[in-house]
């Protein structure tokens, strides 16, 4: 499936879906296992609140990817024309706006 996004939109495109699948269940696993030894340390089973703390970093995971896709875009978009270091402070707070808008919006649900 990599090998088909990367020649449909380029290598850059397709690195994102090698790296995602090999860094996030890796990183939701150790925070899973993490919580769950807490709570068996003090008697509990601690199964439920894994789970919920890998969910939260999932949600966290998917605001934060998604505030670099926009930062992608925006440095994708007007680097050629524009200085970089302009770019990179835009793309910066796009980057921050959008994320701390998700999660803002989601804390309110």
């Amino acid at each position: 499936m990599t090998g088909i996004i990367a020649k449909k939109f380029g290598a850059g495109v397709g690195g994102l879906f090698l790296a995602f699948p090999a860094i996030f269940p890796a990183a939701a696993t150790l925070i899973e296992k993490h919580e769950k030894q807490k709570k068996q340390q003090k008697g509990l089973d601690g199964s439920l609140r894994a789970r919920e703390a890998a969910a939260i970093y999932a949600a966290g995971t998917a605001m934060g990817t998604t505030g670099l896709l926009v930062f992608a875009t925006v440095v994708w978009r007007f680097l050629p024309d524009h200085l970089t270091w302009i770019v990179l402070l835009s793309g910066t707070l796009a980057w921050f706006v959008v994320s701390a808008s998700m999660w803002q919006i989601r804390s309110r649900c």
